[in-house]
């Protein structure tokens, strides 16, 4: 495939507002994760919380959109230039030939959680299907930030669960070869709400600790919260600048929830992404692993690493840091392994004191400085929907 030139890009996550905050925390192995702190919500958990978010005003003319997804796509919009990178690219591109490419896994639920809240019994919420569209509905976080950016190309919102925002990266590529655009915004926000807490709660999925991927005595996620953008335009000769060289895409159609224990149809993403890449698995220098801290999830991903690497590449996973951000989780992990390339280095892994020995990937535990040119990220999605990215310098 033609890559795809990263022009800008930003993160916000429980590490901080910005791309240095993100940076600082991957290098020092630092873990932002804390007991649970939300008023309305109790179980014994810990999590990734983005500091200020429910103070963020929206502009005027948008405050309709007014939640805590939509604040928080707009606090990381506000980031590292990001905005002034997209208006250049206006000057490039018709507003028309610009794509927006964004994933989530619940949107601005927690509005309409709220709403309940505040008038259970009364079978009309105020607002009706205007606040509901502009808050809780799938496709309204993508509806502000393209109202935000004055994007008037294509737009979606991808909901896949945990690789929602990481498939946006493949839906850009798509509309970009078949011309339907010149350039493309991709991303993912994902905001702490009642729904995905209690809900995986259910499933006793909640570590009651900082979840501790891939150790032997891991027992759950902790889930997080985060926004992340890029600005992808086709890369023509001689750019050296980061690119998006290959990706791959599979469903396990295996259980709802459960991933194929084997990871046979991960490894189909991995091997995927390589092959639209052109490389061969020792053309890695880093695997971002999606490693959740789930029992079945980790063992699922290892067997699907080793049948596809069987030990070559350094791996490491990042949610003990920041948490699973979930339907952020591709954007924020996708730009994690775009830092290890860009300033040499691989991540560790904050709170893992036991490596599983049942588990056969090796993984680093502590950050180091390596040399990386490329580099994967795995999401692999609740219910088996999974994707892998392949990054590295468009002049190698």
């Amino acid at each position: 495939m033609k890559p795809l030139l990263i022009r800008a890009c930003t993160l916000t996550n429980a590490f901080g507002q910005g791309n240095d905050a993100s940076l600082a925390g991957l290098r020092a192995g630092h873990s932002a994760l804390r007991p649970i702190d939300l008023e309305e919500a109790t179980p014994p958990t810990w999590i990734g919380r983005v500091e200020g978010v429910e103070h963020v005003r929206m502009p005027a003319g948008l405050s309709g959109y007014a939640c805590r997804n939509n604040q928080l796509a707009l606090l990381a919009l506000e980031q590292d230039g990001f905005m002034g990178a997209v208006h250049d690219a206006k000057t490039r591109h018709a507003p028309e030939r610009i794509g927006l490419f964004l994933g989530t896994s619940t949107s601005g639920i927690a509005a309409t959680e709220q709403a309940y809240a505040r008038h259970a019994g009364d079978p009309v919420l105020p607002g009706g299907s205007h606040e509901h569209a502009k808050t809780h509905n799938m496709f309204a976080t993508g509806a502000f930030v393209r109202e935000r950016l004055g994007l008037k190309g294509p737009a979606h919102v991808i909901s896949t669960a945990c690789s929602s925002s990481a498939k946006a990266f493949a839906a850009a590529h798509r509309h970009i070869q078949a011309g339907l655009c010149d350039a493309a915004i991709v991303g993912g926000v994902d905001s702490l709400c009642l729904t995905t807490l209690y809900g995986f709660n259910a499933l006793e999925l909640l570590a009651r600790e900082p979840c501790r991927p891939w150790d032997r005595e891991r027992n759950g996620i902790s889930i997080g919260e985060g926004a992340g953008f890029a600005l992808l335009e086709p890369a023509e000769n001689g750019d050296d600048g980061l690119c998006l060289l290959g990706y791959g895409e599979s469903s396990d159609a295996y259980h709802m929830s459960t991933p194929h224990p084997e990871g046979l149809w991960a490894a189909r993403a991995m091997l995927d992404a390589l092959r639209r890449a052109g490389l061969a698995p020792a053309d890695l220098d880093y695997l971002n692993l999606h490693a959740t801290g789930t029992r079945a999830n980790d063992q699922s991903e290892d067997r699907a690493v080793q049948s596809v690497f069987a030990g070559q590449v350094a791996c490491s996973g990042t949610k003990g840091g920041t948490g699973h951000t979930l339907g952020a989780a591709g954007i924020t992990e996708a730009l994690f392994a775009c830092m290890a390339i860009e300033h040499g280095f691989i991540p560790g892994m904050p709170h893992l004191e036991h490596p599983d020995p049942e588990l056969a990937t090796r993984v680093v535990r502590t950050s180091r400085d390596q040399r990386v040119m490329r580099a994967m990220s795995n999401s692999l999605g609740f219910g088996g929907s999974n994707c892998s990215l392949i990054f590295g310098r468009g002049g190698l």
